[in-house]
C-alpha cells in the first residue's frame, strides 16, 4: 500500500520510492532493497503499477514505476482497509483509558 500512495503522487524509480517513503513517514518507516524489489515485482505482475527503464541524469539505466488505474483502485481499497483498522485500535486502546 505505501508504495501505491508513494506512486499515486509521481512516477519515480525504486530508490526514490524508498527514499520518499521515508521522508513522508518522518524517518519512521523504511522501505528495505530486500522488500522494495520483490514488493515492486508483485505489483507489476498484478498489473497495478507498471514500469518504463529510462537512462538517469547520471547516465545509469533506472527502471521508472507508474501507478495504473487499476493501482489506484487497490490503492483506494487498502485506504478503507487501513482507515477501519485504526479505528478498530482506537477503539481498543479507549477501553485501556477507563
Amino acid at each position: 500500500m505505501l508504495i501505491l500512495a508513494t506512486l499515486a503522487g509521481q512516477p519515480l524509480h525504486g530508490y526514490a520510492i524508498a527514499q520518499r517513503i521515508q521522508q513522508e513517514s518522518g524517518n519512521i518507516l523504511h522501505a528495505e532493497e530486500g522488500s522494495l524489489y520483490p514488493a515492486l515485482q508483485r505489483l507489476l505482475i498484478d498489473g497495478w503499477i507498471t514500469g518504463k527503464w529510462q537512462v538517469s541524469a547520471r547516465n545509469r539505466k533506472i527502471r521508472v514505476y507508474r501507478l495504473t488505474a487499476s493501482g489506484r483502485k487497490q490503492l483506494n481499497l487498502e485506504r478503507k482497509r487501513v482507515a477501519r483498522l485504526i479505528d478498530g485500535l482506537t477503539r481498543v486502546m479507549r477501553l485501556s483509558e477507563g
